[in-house]
């Protein structure tokens, strides 16, 4: 894995940039996301077999020390926007489509969240509320969630990896200290033809 984090830094180019989407087009991101001790993992949660769709570099250090509001993860990348009308509308993400899934496909997907750098109570880690997963829920809802239920803070070492559902409602604080917190998130699904007439995108 250290060979993959020097990878990483050296994608890391502007360090004040908070993120860097599509990096399945990249082969180090690509060989880690089908190593076997991830995918079993996966498969461990679900019963499944999964493969990976979509990763993303989230890099909350320095200049891009930002916060992340309390929200589910409710889009995925589509080949082409669904007739469907339970999936919801549509947007463009560096050329490539975004839409609204519904919570039945949603309950499908697990990421993978894999840490490059410890991740403590003082540099943003990922906080969460357990049993929110079951619906997508409306921003009245979610806050909600937040009042009622109990949140966890996630904190662990470099290396370390963190299973969730995108429908888990979940936040990060900014940063309090100058160390960076570095996160590879990494996308899986049962299948690319995700629903009727849908097929998950490469990102």
């Amino acid at each position: 894995m250290d060979s993959l984090f020097k990878r990483l830094g050296v994608l890391i180019g502007e360090p004040e940039r908070p993120g860097y989407r599509h990096l399945m087009a990249d082969p180090a991101v690509r060989i880690l996301a089908r190593d076997r001790r991830l995918t079993a993992l996966v498969e461990n949660i679900t019963g499944k077999r999964l493969i990976p769709f979509k990763a993303t570099l989230f890099n909350k250090a320095g200049k891009a020390n930002w916060l992340v509001a309390w929200h589910q993860d409710t889009t995925l990348p589509v080949v082409r926007p669904p007739s469907s009308n339970d999936w919801g509308i549509a947007t463009i993400k560096d050329g490539i489509t975004f839409c609204q899934a519904p919570a039945r496909v949603l309950r499908e997907i697990v990421a993978l969240r894999i840490h490059i750098d410890d991740s403590g109570p003082d540099n943003g880690p990922l906080r969460l509320i357990p049993g929110s997963d079951k619906e997508r829920l409306s921003d009245k809802e979610i806050d909600r969630a937040v009042t009622d239920g109990p949140q966890v803070t996630c904190t662990l070492g470099r290396g370390g990896v963190i299973a969730m559902s995108p429908l888990i409602v979940h936040a990060s604080s900014k940063c309090t200290s100058d160390r960076p917190r570095r996160v590879l998130h990494i996308e899986y699904a049962p299948s690319f033809d995700i629903d009727a007439g849908v097929r998950l995108s490469i990102a």
